[in-house]
């Protein structure tokens, strides 16, 4: 049983870091080449797009997917690889989810709300610099965060399987 909640819980931390460094270093650098009104589309769309069930089920997944494996590997008396395990979940709750929570969803809910039809340039140019700067800040805050949490579950199946 610790064998297999350690891959699950590895397999879902590190889609969701993937996840957010996938997106750091390909969707950010390429947005920041776009004009502004495709900027605010593109993260308008992206913004409804993401709210699904596979992103959902892996970014809430995470904490309690590894949370169960730390108290798997408490249970075996293996208190390195569950001390590991807890330190990642309270870095993914604390900084991935509570990041995400409180900063990049309400910049995304104040975007979606821009209504860019009845925009002019000035005004699509303004909300695109309200939004991006400050949504990319967090976003690097929850892709350290997210990968931290992957590291140290990876870790704790090399210290568990040594």
């Amino acid at each position: 049983m610790g064998e297999f909640t350690l891959v699950v819980a590895a397999i879902a931390s590190g889609l969701s870091a993937g996840l957010f460094y996938g997106w750091r270093v390909s969707v950010i650098p390429g947005t920041a080449q776009t004009s502004a009104a495709a900027y605010v589309e593109t993260m308008q769309r992206v913004n409804v797009a993401i709210i699904n069930p596979a992103f959902l089920v892996v970014f809430m997944g995470v904490p309690v997917l590894v949370g169960l494996a730390a108290v798997v590997q408490f249970a075996d008396d293996d208190t390195t690889a569950g001390t590991l395990l807890a330190v990642a979940v309270v870095v993914y709750l604390t900084t991935t989810v509570a990041t995400t929570a409180t900063r990049n969803i309400p910049l995304n809910d104040a975007l979606d709300a821009f209504d860019l039809t009845g925009a002019s340039p000035e005004d699509v140019e303004a909300e695109r610099a309200r939004y991006e700067r400050p949504w990319n800040r967090w976003h690097d805050v929850r892709t350290v965060s997210s990968v931290v949490a992957f590291v140290l579950v990876v870790v704790a199946a090399v210290v568990r399987g040594g």
